[in-house]
């Protein structure tokens, strides 16, 4: 039987609609939307751009958390292959009314507010709202307008309009509260732990760190998957056949996110969302950046480590890490070894992975005395787009001195890289607006970037330009610009 084909050992199993379904007999690239509308027949979630920018398709995935509670987290189902949800359990637009019909404070509030029209991204709506509506729930707090149009970044709409969504976001709040009953899902998703890993010829989930590194080596050629937020549309798009898949998702190993004497320390499996997170605690001038990080259903999803390792020049990750001074651990079998980020890319998607080798975890230091950082993104729209631009921009002063420097920018060379002449004109001087346009200037030494459709060559010079100069306004030694003065959202 062809790898296309190939049938797990034992069928995939989760959680959906009050009980344990068995999926047995479908290719490993089959998406849980297909499966959802063509097998399932639940067909309330829709297929809009089938690559994960509409939100049409949300729907929430559980998992349980340290306390044994199932946490629900709004993912694309467009771009989710089934065998991934294998063990978790899912929930879609279907399961929201009570079983006498009654609808959910969510339904009822689309409702009251008028938030569907045509209703075709209306089941996406509904199911990001209702993940934050949950997640509120359970910590007894009410979100701000501005924050359910963060969570609601993902889910686009072209003929209601925004507005009556958004109140229906703040009235399902005023209604009678209705927290889902998780008491089977909790008990199936305990139950399905005992279920061996899932491993085929086509597609093999190993569940801790030695094992994925022992089939990572055997294995080289196998097509290393972490939240398929990238890979999902090479299969939807571009039609390509993967081969054999090695699923990371299900090893708890590289979902650690701790810190050390070493400092932040990022595990290759966790997903944007919490790898952001727990850098923006320690560096909360990332904070923004990460909002703007793709969406909530795609950052649940993907993982930074996959970030890093894709290598797109325009990533949004590896600008901030390389300011930051982090460092890749890679492994094969079971040795590792460390290097500095931004000594991994070789060239366009090329860097330093040998055969058989993976990202382990990405090590981010803390921050110092004297420290500044800066993330800055710009992009033709404000949520949920590519960059056209990217940079993570570090001093350390010392006084009005500048003792080091790191400027990394995306967007403006074949891969993420430090911008060497801009660094050198900084260093040892008095950080003073002569300083930084020294800096500005010396950009067009270090840099010969392209013209594309998200931005032309001549905007990218000017913009990083500009970039510097915005860092020298918000960190300069005297009167530096308060953050509130460099906000949209503050006006």
């Amino acid at each position: 039987m062809s790898q296309a084909t190939d049938t797990p050992t034992r069928p995939i199993r989760f959680f959906h609609r009050g009980e344990i379904v068995a999926v047995d007999g479908l290719a490993p690239t089959t998406t849980l939307l297909s499966w959802l509308r063509e097998q399932a027949r639940c067909t309330g979630t829709k297929e809009g751009c089938n690559e994960g920018d509409c939100g049409a398709c949300t729907v929430l995935v559980g998992e349980l958390d340290a306390h044994e509670q199932v946490q629900w987290k709004p993912v694309n189902a467009c771009i989710q292959f089934l065998p991934t949800l294998d063990g978790k359990a899912v929930r879609t637009v279907e399961d929201l009314a009570a079983a006498d019909g009654a609808l959910h404070p969510v339904q009822q509030a689309m409702v009251d507010c008028h938030g569907s029209q045509c209703g075709f991204c209306t089941p996406g709506f509904v199911m990001s709202l209702a993940g934050c509506y949950e997640r509120h729930q359970a910590a007894g707090s009410r979100p701000t307008r501005q924050q359910l149009a963060d969570d609601l970044s993902g889910n686009l709409c072209r003929c209601t309009g925004y507005r009556p969504i958004l109140e229906a976001g703040q009235r399902m709040f005023e209604l009678p509260a209705q927290r889902f009953d998780d008491t089977a899902a909790a008990a199936a998703l305990k139950a399905l732990r005992a279920d061996a890993p899932l491993g085929s010829d086509g597609f093999h989930a190993p569940r801790t760190l030695a094992a994925f590194a022992t089939l990572r080596a055997a294995k080289p050629e196998a097509r290393l998957l972490a939240g398929n937020t990238d890979i999902g549309l090479w299969v939807n798009k571009q039609f390509r056949a993967l081969g054999e898949i090695l699923y990371i998702g299900n090893v708890a190993e590289l979902k650690t996110i701790r810190v050390d004497a070493g400092g932040l320390e990022i595990g290759a499996g966790a997903s944007l969302e919490d790898a952001w997170a727990a850098l923006a605690r320690h560096w909360p001038t990332t904070r923004e950046m990460g909002l703007r990080f793709a969406s909530p259903p795609i950052r649940h999803a993907g993982t930074m480590g996959g970030n890093v390792a894709n290598g797109s020049p325009i990533g949004d990750s590896a600008p901030v890490l390389i300011a930051l001074g982090a460092r890749i651990v890679l492994r094969h079998g079971d040795a590792q070894r460390e290097m500095p980020l931004q000594d991994f890319y070789l060239d366009y998607m090329k860097n330093q992975l040998q055969p058989g080798e993976f990202v382990q975890a990405l090590r981010v230091p803390l921050p110092q005395p004297g420290e500044q950082l800066r993330a800055y993104k710009l992009s033709k729209r404000y949520d949920s787009d590519i960059s056209g631009l990217a940079a993570g921009l570090w001093l350390q002063l010392d006084g009005d001195m500048v003792r080091a420097a790191r400027f990394a920018f995306g967007g403006m060379a074949a891969i993420v890289k430090r911008a060497a002449q801009a660094e050198a004109a900084v260093v040892g001087q008095p950080w003073t607006e002569a300083t930084v346009r020294a800096a500005m200037a010396a950009l067009d030494a270090d840099y010969m970037p392209l013209s594309d459709l998200r931005a032309s060559a001549a905007y990218r010079r000017r913009a990083a330009r500009n970039l510097l100069q915005r860092l020298w306004l918000e960190t300069r030694p005297n009167a530096a610009l308060a953050p509130s003065l460099t906000s949209v959202w503050s006006v």
